[in-house]
């Protein structure tokens, strides 16, 4: 809870008791009908972020959220070594896997007491002279027990005047349920010895000798175990923010009184010195006092040339010190430090992204009262037409039977299933069926370039050498010196030059300069590598070809680094993030699926045009900061964009969150795969355009699933409102829809990559 002016507070209030999208949107619409009170809820992550007057309480937001006919409570505090820490909702370690227990004791329930009620009515051989008793006793724990939490939202979304996908559940399970037990106890259908004949005969009867006790314990079986697995993928909603959290240091080495002291973390306070030696994290935001080093904040920032820094410069927490020992004094710790607010920024671009709504929700939302009517109509013509009370209830009932198709349960889950399982084949994971409709509408792409257009690492690209030099001697002399450096650019050099010419010599009297540069000798020459002033200090010039080299190299936003030995300048090299070979390829790509690609980085503007020019980019949006990538986004939604954001860092988590559509690469840090919709575990861009292909491909698979899993029964509806269904035409119904629903659905199975 933050206060953010006298008057106003906010909270974060953990919602249970949401089935559905539209759930959240009754529980935002109640929330924001009080006086003084601004809310949004996120079904995903059932939350609710409320800003409230001063007058009004929590315990009144809580009361209004649990007169909606839901639960709400404040988030449980975090430990205070966890700054910026937030409740982790559902899906928290700690709450995640008892939040599940329910549900999955009620499915297990459901699959073992179901599929023997749906044997014995579909095999009429297994009717043996109970049948329908023990049928009934098997079902009855089913529709009651394992249906309630259908029953519960039916009865929540009637006093609200809603129709959702649990209501027709509600209606058609109870509907055959309780006709089943009046067959039963007062009709004919409790006879021993009756059976189901398998026979689809069209014939009108009072419906006292049919029951439909399969249909009810079998729609609730499917529906539960879609909602089963939507649940399990939903419980991930905050482990991105549980990743954040994990990328700062543990502890820290603190100095007092001349000694050094090893604390945790979080009892670091402003003003505070501590020591950060090579390879270690910064604790916290500060200012160096004592040393000099190259600090690699790429992962906060983009930037892909690590940052020198020496006393009086800043540096920031859970960035990694790749080069000397350094001395900082904190500046900002806990809930203010940058990585603090950056855990902020992502839990506010997920709270701020609606949840698309599911299909069979709207869907719903018209077909229920539709079939209401008609059953009310049906009951009434039957009745007007004299053809008796049974006879009229027979139809009315059968009507809402054959409208619940149980393969409304299997639509999304089996697509959703076929189509992971082959994205995980082709290194593609999809998050959850809530993110597929976004893929259809993406307009706009936009590309984090390090480390997603580009490699993210440091790489010798080119060598230019003055006259009368060998490249090999260059890389050999040069390659040798730098390997004994620690610092990140010194070593791509190192690197590049064994690969190209194999073993490097060993260098002798080994001396590095900060900030400029290193020198030593190398199979007996003086060698110097680094900077010009390096050279300068040395009264050593570039020739003409070299300085325009190293000129056009710089404008091009590439690291130029000089080489001299024997008191004569001799080559320039030129260090940068590489672009990836398949990057180009995979904008063409793009581009061909209709979307317009956008390079976003924190990199300088300089490097930014290079590479979008390198791999065919027209759109570059450079130098901006991690909350500026989230602006950015947001400033393209507002111009009506659809925004799919590709990326891979620390910096990227919040506008892949912010995103109508997130993809991770998998090569990347876990706050971004766990703030991304869609994962490419390789790391080939290439893989964006078959995830959006394959993503697109699910969704019109579950439309066509959702379909037909309704036309089967709508076009049963005429011959139960004529009383002339029986239950092999109910159950027929039902086996066609979800065998043709399942076969729909393999047909995934054969997508094939472009690549």
């Amino acid at each position: 809870m933050a206060t953010t002016v006298p008057d106003q507070a906010e909270v974060e209030l953990a919602i249970g008791g949401m089935t559905c999208a539209s759930c959240a949107a009754r529980v935002e619409k109640k929330l924001n009908r009080m006086e003084g009170v601004t809310a949004t809820v996120n079904y995903a992550t059932e939350k609710a972020k409320v800003t409230y007057a001063g007058d009004v309480a929590v315990a009144d937001l809580i009361a209004t959220v649990e007169a909606t006919g839901y639960t709400a409570r404040e988030p449980r505090p975090e430990p205070a070594h966890e700054p910026g820490g937030g409740d982790g909702g559902p899906g928290a370690d700690d709450g995640g896997p008892d939040e599940l227990r329910p549900l999955r004791e009620r499915l297990i329930t459901a699959v073992v007491l179901s599929v023997p009620v749906i044997v014995l009515a579909m095999v009429p051989a297994w009717q043996f002279e109970y049948w329908q008793w023990l049928s009934l006793t098997l079902a009855a724990p089913v529709v009651t027990y394992a249906a309630w939490p259908f029953h519960r939202a039916a009865f929540t979304n009637a006093r609200h005047g809603a129709a959702t996908m649990d209501t027709l559940v509600s209606i058609g399970v109870s509907a055959a349920f309780l006709w089943s037990v009046w067959a039963l106890f007062f009709g004919t259908a409790g006879t021993p010895g009756m059976t189901h004949p398998f026979e689809l005969t069209i014939a009108r009867s009072d419906g006292a000798a049919n029951i439909y006790l399969e249909a009810a314990a079998g729609v609730t079986a499917f529906i539960l175990a879609g909602r089963y697995f939507e649940a399990r993928s939903k419980r991930r909603a905050g482990a991105a923010l549980r990743a954040l959290m994990e990328l700062g240091a543990k502890d820290v080495t603190v100095l007092r009184d001349g000694r050094e002291e090893q604390i945790p973390v979080g009892q670091l306070a402003v003003g505070d010195r501590f020591l950060v030696r090579p390879g270690e994290k910064i604790a916290t935001d500060g200012t160096v006092t004592e040393g000099t080093s190259a600090v690699d904040a790429s992962m906060l920032t983009g930037e892909s040339v690590p940052v020198e820094v020496t006393v009086g410069d800043t540096v920031t927490g859970a960035t990694v010190n790749a080069g000397g020992r350094l001395v900082v004094e904190a500046t900002r710790v806990g809930a203010d430090t940058q990585l603090a607010r950056m855990a902020k920024l992502v839990e506010d671009a997920q709270n701020g992204k609606a949840a698309a709504q599911r299909l069979a929700d709207r869907i719903s939302a018209v077909f229920v009262p539709v079939v209401i009517a008609l059953a009310l109509g049906t009951l009434g013509f039957w009745l007007g037409n004299g053809a008796g009370p049974a006879a009229a209830f027979t139809a009315a009932v059968a009507v809402l039977i054959i409208a619940c198709p149980c393969a409304l349960g299997l639509a999304t889950p089996t697509a959703l299933m076929v189509g992971t399982g082959r994205g995980a084949q082709l290194g593609i994971l999809i998050k959850g069926p809530e993110v597929l409709e976004s893929t259809r509408a993406v307009d706009t792409v936009v590309l984090d370039k390090t480390g997603t257009v580009t490699t993210g690492r440091m790489t010798l690209l080119a060598v230019h050498t003055a006259d009368g030099t060998d490249e090999k001697d260059v890389l050999r002399l040069a390659g040798a010196l730098e390997h004994a450096s620690e610092h990140p650019i010194a070593r791509a050099v190192s690197a590049g030059a064994a690969e190209r010419v194999g073993t490097l010599p060993a260098a002798e009297d080994f001396r590095n300069v900060p900030g400029l540069g290193v020198q030593g000798v190398v199979e007996g020459h003086a060698v110097l590598v680094g900077r010009e002033k390096l050279l300068h200090e040395w009264s050593l010039e570039l020739p003409e070809a070299l300085a325009r080299a190293k000129a056009d190299a710089e404008a091009a936003g590439r690291t130029a680094i000089t080489v001299a030995w024997d008191g004569e300048a001799r080559a320039v090299l030129e260090v940068a993030d590489a672009v990836k070979d398949t990057s180009a390829e995979a904008v063409a790509r793009l581009r061909a699926l209709g979307l317009t690609p956008i390079l976003l980085t924190g990199d300088n503007e300089a490097v930014a045009r290079t590479v979008a020019a390198e791999v065919g980019i027209d759109e570059v949006i450079a130098e901006v900061m991690p909350e500026d990538k989230v602006a950015v986004v947001q400033r393209l939604q507002d111009e009506g964009r659809s925004v799919a954001m590709v990326g891979d860092g620390v910096n990227d988590a919040a506008a892949l969150a912010r995103a109508d559509l997130g993809l991770a690469m998998g090569t990347g840090t876990d706050v971004a795969i766990e703030a991304g919709d869609l994962t490419l575990v390789r790391g080939d861009l290439r893989v964006a355009a078959d995830a959006i292909r394959l993503a697109r491909r699910t969704l019109g698979t579950i439309k066509a699933n959702l379909f037909w899993a309704f036309a089967y029964n709508v076009a049963a509806l005429p011959l139960a409102a004529a009383g002339l269904l029986n239950p092999m035409i109910a159950g027929a119904a039902m086996a066609f829809s979800s065998v043709f629903v399942v076969g729909n659905s393999l047909r995934l199975r054969g997508f094939k990559p472009l690549s």
